[in-house]
């Protein structure tokens, strides 16, 4: 099965912790990143969509962060 997430976090080194670490869980990044201005906290937001292959079967209950 393909799994698909997609991280985001303010634009601090707490967004790049997030992607290496899930690039450390074997996830890889899927498209490129997104920056967005996030207008109520007056600060940029980063994004990124990462994807991975898994054996097994797909159920919404997973929690993909722990695959």
């Amino acid at each position: 099965m393909q799994l698909y997430r997609f991280l985001s976090a303010d634009d601090t080194s707490e967004f790049c912790h997030k992607v290496t670490a899930a690039l450390n869980k074997g996830w890889s990044l899927y498209g490129d990143p997104q920056y967005a201005f996030d207008a109520a906290k007056g600060i940029m937001r980063c994004g990124q969509a990462v994807v991975k292959e898994k054996d097994g079967e797909y159920s919404p209950e997973m929690k993909l962060g722990e695959q």
